[in-house]
């Protein structure tokens, strides 16, 4: 009991470092307040239509998460994933199964008659993804706010995006790259606790496993067998969280502990001795887990932005970048 209260005062003591690092970017430029001016309206735009959105369909919760998360792996949060042309990140394999451009787009268009110019739709995204959180009981946490919108968008920058086959050591690395840390990666797994991967994502863990004939042994025997009835077809759905798939917990955490983590990537965050101390932690403590998702999305939302007058622009319209 002393060595998990230890355990938890570490982690606290760890996100506030992380919290507190300094990114030197004028306020003015970047934070909080940013729109409290410019477009007074912006949040409860946001709100207003993600509350719209969600209700009529629940699973765009995780999808608008997800946007955000892909958006911040390539090039930062720049709202590169929004741009569809020819090869972009959009078309890229690790794209496929992404969701809620539609939304963005509507957030966007409301945006545009509120205040014309102003907010980007990186921005948007950073917003939305908090509002998508809230709206499924997880965790509120400040935006800052001041991105502006890239201009490229390449489908093979996408390629490190992880897709949930990979190990721990390749992910710790990602994040790494990003300028996040393994509490970070840890804690930001926590979103599987909403949301759905395709079949064709575990498949490869159901059956002829690693080439052993015989399905990943890491795999609770009567959460395979669901999965094995579930996943005839590569193209059907399964929820990340068998129990409590609409509502934001530490679900996810609890479920690598009994084998029942639906990517291999996540089960592996149960058996690494880096990440398995931070995976009981959020499994013990559910309050513990919403505080530092906070924290970990307010630092993956700080993630390479484009800030000031001679980086990126506010895009008119968030699928292609401005004419003039």
């Amino acid at each position: 009991m002393r060595t998990r209260a230890v355990l938890l005062l570490l982690l606290l003591f760890c996100s506030t470092l992380v919290a507190a690092r300094n990114h030197q970017i004028p306020p003015e430029e970047f934070g909080i307040r940013f729109y409290d001016k410019k477009c007074p309206k912006f949040e409860a735009i946001v709100q207003k239509r993600v509350k719209a959105w969600v209700q009529s369909d629940p699973s765009l919760a995780a999808s608008l998460i997800e946007l955000h998360f892909h958006d911040c792996y390539v090039r930062g949060c720049d709202a590169s994933i929004l741009l569809s042309h020819p090869g972009s990140e959009r078309e890229a394999p690790q794209s496929k199964n992404l969701r809620g451009f539609n939304v963005i787009d509507d957030i966007k268009e409301d945006l545009e008659r509120a205040c014309p110019g102003i907010v980007s739709c990186a921005d948007i995204l950073a917003a939305a993804a908090r509002e998508a959180t809230t709206k499924t009981g997880g965790p509120f946490w400040e935006v800052e706010y001041g991105r502006k919108d890239g201009n490229i968008s390449v489908a093979s920058e996408a390629a490190v995006v992880p897709v949930g086959r990979e190990n721990v050591t390749y992910l710790v690395e990602f994040y790494q790259e990003l300028g996040l840390n393994v509490l970070d990666l840890v804690t930001l797994s926590g979103v599987h606790t909403i949301g759905q991967a395709t079949c064709d994502q575990v498949q490869f863990r159901l059956g002829d496993f690693e080439g052993t004939g015989k399905p990943d042994p890491s795999i609770d025997l009567r959460y395979l067998n669901f999965l094995q009835r579930k996943c005839k077809w590569g193209g059907a759905k399964v929820d990340f969280d068998p129990i409590t798939p609409h509502k934001f917990d530490n679900a996810h955490f609890i479920n690598l502990q009994r084998r029942m983590g639906l990517l291999l990537s996540d089960q592996l965050l149960q058996s690494d001795p880096r990440t398995r101390p931070l995976v009981a932690s959020f499994a013990a403590n559910n309050k513990l887990f919403f505080h530092q998702f906070a924290v970990s999305m307010e630092n993956l939302g700080d993630t390479q932005v484009l800030t000031g007058t001679d980086e990126g622009e506010i895009r008119k319209k968030c699928s292609c970048v401005n004419t003039n």
